[in-house]
Formats: C-alpha cells, structure tokens, sequence
C-alpha cells in the first residue's frame, strides 16, 4: 500500500464510497443527501489542509483522509482529520496505515496534538484504532449521534499528543 496526495482525479474513485458511508448514517455528523458538490468541497479541503489516497499496487484507491489545524488561531497548534476507507477494502491495514500517516504528518508539520471532535461510540472498529494508535477518548457528549441502528448514542472527542 501507498499513501499519496490526492487529486482531483481521485474524486471519481472516492465519491462512489464516500456516499455509501455517508448516506449509511453510521460513522459521520454529514447530511446524508449532500450533493456531490458539497461532498468533494468538505473533502478535498484546499491548502494549507492535506489530502491524501491509500492506493493499492494496482493504483486502486483503498481509502482517504484529510488532515488540518483543528481552529484557528490560539488553537492552530492541535491538529485534526477525517478518515473513509472503502467498505469493499476493509483489513486491508488501510485505516491503521492513514491514522499513522496523520500522526506522523501533524509532527512534521509541528503540531502539538490530535484531536478528533466526533468519533461515534458505536463505530468501535474506529473507537478501537484509535484507541491502539495512542488516542484516548477525553469526553463524550452523550446521545450527541443519533444512529439508524443503535439510536441515540455518545460521540466522543478522541485526543493524543504527537
């Protein structure tokens, strides 16, 4: 696997999968009707924001994340991002391979932590991979997520030092 900045060539092969996520209502705060045009605007985030594919041997996109300072400003030292891999690819090692990539990118850009503002409860593949890759969950609003299949659940606010 390889992970590259992304392109705007790369939208094609990330939208399809990018809807299904967020049209399942499962993993992201999103409106699950956003047209495509607000998708690849809230996706592919200008600079100084990074954006990178996970792409396999054969080129095939695996997965996407964007990384950027978390606020402006007094709070432009903590970094975030967001992460989608492709349903179809999941194991593959995709998701560790893009948190660590985050991880490594906000120390070289200098900042001085990781904060991820709504990871839901009841995504525990990624409560999990985070959990592994350093992150602690240091609050939950609760029932701050309302789930087509578990309902009214927390969403939790995930943070590591770099």
């Amino acid at each position: 696997m390889k992970i590259r900045v992304a392109t705007e060539a790369d939208w094609s092969a990330i939208w399809p999968f990018f809807r299904q996520i967020v049209t399942e209502g499962e993993t992201y705060v999103y409106d699950p009707a956003m047209s495509e045009e607000t998708a690849r605007a809230r996706w592919l985030l200008p600079a100084p924001a990074h954006v990178v594919v996970a792409v396999d041997a054969e080129g095939n996109i695996l997965g996407t994340a964007n990384m950027y300072a978390n606020r402006e400003g007094n709070g432009a030292h903590v970094a975030s991002a967001s992460f989608m891999v492709d349903p179809t690819r999941h194991g593959r090692g995709t998701g560790r391979a893009l948190g660590q990539y985050v991880i490594d990118w906000a120390k070289a850009e200098g900042f001085r932590s990781i904060t991820f503002n709504a990871v839901v409860e009841s995504n525990v593949r990624a409560v999990g991979l985070w959990k592994s890759l350093g992150f602690e969950v240091v609050g939950t609003v609760p029932e701050g997520f309302n789930s087509p299949t578990h309902g009214y659940v927390g969403l939790h606010v995930m943070h590591r030092f770099v």
